[in-house]
């Protein structure tokens, strides 16, 4: 029994919060609304499935959580009790991109296995989206980064990763369903392969089937190494900001934002 990985993961940059706890081949998990609400829910939500686990955190192999991009609130949220729970039970932290976490989610719900780069794009609020591209490595059964982590406007997000990056042939996430126009442009123009859309999030669930790969590959780190991962540094916008792109859109018009 000692051979055996536990791993606790949480994810909390969305406005749904996700916990799920691994012993060996059996998981507990829970999925539920987050947000504002995820502060004050994580913890308890954390000691429920230990009990049901009969575990305490001390027994765990690793916390596993996704580091962001996303809400500013939620990532500082998860970076926070990892911190606190893993300096008090002595164990190392595997933070993970959040988009790359979509992109697990996105592959456990295609029939068919992965034969093709993966694009996600995800709503970043303020107009604008987060989006990156992966490839899955069967072999070592993780994700690598093929085209940056980026932040922008939606439509300049589709043509880099649908017109631009043509070996993708799959988009995941929920930008694509929050910005449709700008996707359907840009889907309509491909040439290339045609494009598969699974609409998907940061599942806890998806953290734990990364997580042995990742613990095997060294990717855990001390509490005092665990940051949230932003990718804008803007968190809002300002009253002036709000008043403009609320006139653009009264009148009909567009606007990027910052």
């Amino acid at each position: 029994m000692t051979d055996t990985l536990k791993f606790l993961a949480f994810e909390t940059s969305t406005d749904m919060m996700s916990v799920a706890l691994c012993v060996g081949d059996q998981t507990w998990h829970l999925h539920t609304q987050g947000g504002a609400n995820a502060s004050a829910q994580l913890i308890p939500s954390i000691h429920n499935l230990l009990t049901q686990a009969h575990i305490s955190l001390s027994d765990l192999t690793a916390l596993v959580i996704g580091q962001g991009p996303g809400s500013f609130t939620g990532l500082r949220t998860a970076c926070s009790v990892a911190q606190g729970l893993a300096l008090g039970a002595q164990l190392k932290v595997i933070p993970v991109d959040t988009l790359m976490v979509v992109a697990e989610d996105a592959r456990a719900k295609l029939q068919t296995p992965l034969s093709s780069h993966l694009s996600v794009v995800m709503d970043a609020r303020m107009g604008e989206v987060y989006g990156g591209a992966y490839e899955w490595l069967a072999a070592s059964a993780q994700w690598q980064a093929v085209v940056p982590l980026q932040v922008g406007p939606p439509a300049r997000m589709a043509q880099a990763l649908l017109l631009e990056h043509a070996a993708s042939a799959v988009l995941a996430g929920n930008g694509f369903e929050v910005y449709a126009e700008a996707f359907s442009d840009a889907l309509a123009k491909r040439s290339t392969a045609p494009v598969t859309c699974v609409a998907a999030v940061p599942h806890a669930l998806a953290l734990l089937r990364l997580a042995p790969s990742l613990w095997a590959a060294g990717k855990a780190v001390a509490p005092e190494g665990v940051q949230p991962l932003y990718i804008r540094d803007k968190v809002a916008q300002t009253t002036v900001e709000r008043e403009v792109i609320k006139a653009a859109k009264a009148a009909g018009l567009s606007i990027d934002t910052p």
